[in-house]
């Protein structure tokens, strides 16, 4: 996302580069460790200085987005951002990170922008889902296939999935229309009784939050601010494995987020009570788990 609603997208594309800002007013090029947990734990910190009032969760997504730019972006990668109008410029990233003071998004890469514009409605679901965050950077790696189809001017199918632990594509793809309808309606919920999912300036920054093992589907804040939750959607995985990757998204959220005053606790959210995910939150500690029901009829 070149700046707030792609204000800066039609400079970037007519000047053949792709940047950043967040407020850090340095030169990165010796600052740009090889891991972005590194380069988070010096620079978040600076970030916050000047900002006392703003939380970890706040910094740690700015500064991460920023290490992505600057480094964790590879010579040679193909990037994909929103024009403001429902498209996509494509470019290939062509320079090492470099730094112009004075300009907007100084933080700046090289692109070799392609001829084509993606239109979002020719994408799947998934991937609209994906570059539709609302994050500054978001990795749609697992698409690559598609987007070469886009690139080549062909459609792709309308029910995508690279993931190998997705047992049924179609149930995947319902379950992230859940999401959504989760988030949309998350002040109805047991949960949105007692947390918020989080935000940013009144942006929702909670949905998808990045972390170091993958994505976190919600992030959501306590009323009172003492609790950090993790909510994790049983997406037709196999059930034990869901337990161990909300505990990864917990540690990450414990180690790197939390504040010295706050819990984290977890929620699996899944269509039925498994079993193994049972047994497995019986010796768990902070993890709750919420079946989910649907219904749906018409009323003449």
């Amino acid at each position: 996302m070149l700046g707030a609603k792609s204000l800066f997208a039609d400079e970037c594309f007519k000047g053949n580069f792709i940047g950043a800002d967040f407020d850090i007013n340095q030169d990165l090029t010796n600052h740009l460790p090889d891991n972005w947990r590194d380069f988070n734990h010096k620079f978040i910190p600076i970030w916050l200085q000047p900002r006392p009032e703003k939380s970890r969760v706040s910094a740690g997504l700015a500064c991460g987005a920023l290490w992505t730019i600057s480094k964790g972006i590879k010579l040679g990668d193909i990037v994909m951002c929103p024009n403001g109008s429902g498209s996509y410029f494509v470019g290939e990233v062509s320079s090492n990170y470099f730094y112009q003071p004075g300009t907007n998004l100084p933080h700046k890469r090289s692109v070799k922008w392609h001829d084509i514009i993606i239109d979002r409605s020719r994408m799947s679901e998934s991937l609209r889902n994906s570059t539709g965050s609302i994050g500054t950077v978001s990795d749609v790696t697992k698409y690559a296939e598609e987007i070469e189809t886009l690139i080549g001017g062909s459609k792709p199918p309308t029910i995508t999935s690279t993931d190998t632990t997705i047992e049924d594509p179609s149930l995947f793809a319902l379950e992230r229309h859940l999401e959504d309808f989760l988030v949309a309606n998350w002040k109805n919920t047991e949960l949105g009784k007692h947390y918020d999912i989080y935000e940013e300036d009144g942006q929702l920054v909670g949905q998808q939050y990045p972390s170091d093992t993958g994505p976190i589907d919600i992030l959501a804040i306590s009323k009172d601010k003492k609790e950090l939750l993790v909510v994790e959607l049983k997406r037709g995985r196999v059930s034990d494995v869901v337990v161990g990757q909300i505990q990864r998204y917990m540690g990450y959220v414990q180690e790197e987020l939390a504040e010295a005053n706050q819990v984290v606790k977890g929620v699996i959210i899944g269509s039925d009570n498994d079993l193994r995910i049972k047994r497995a939150l019986v010796v768990t500690r902070n993890i709750e788990f919420f079946k989910y029901q649907i219904s749906f009829k018409l009323v003449k």
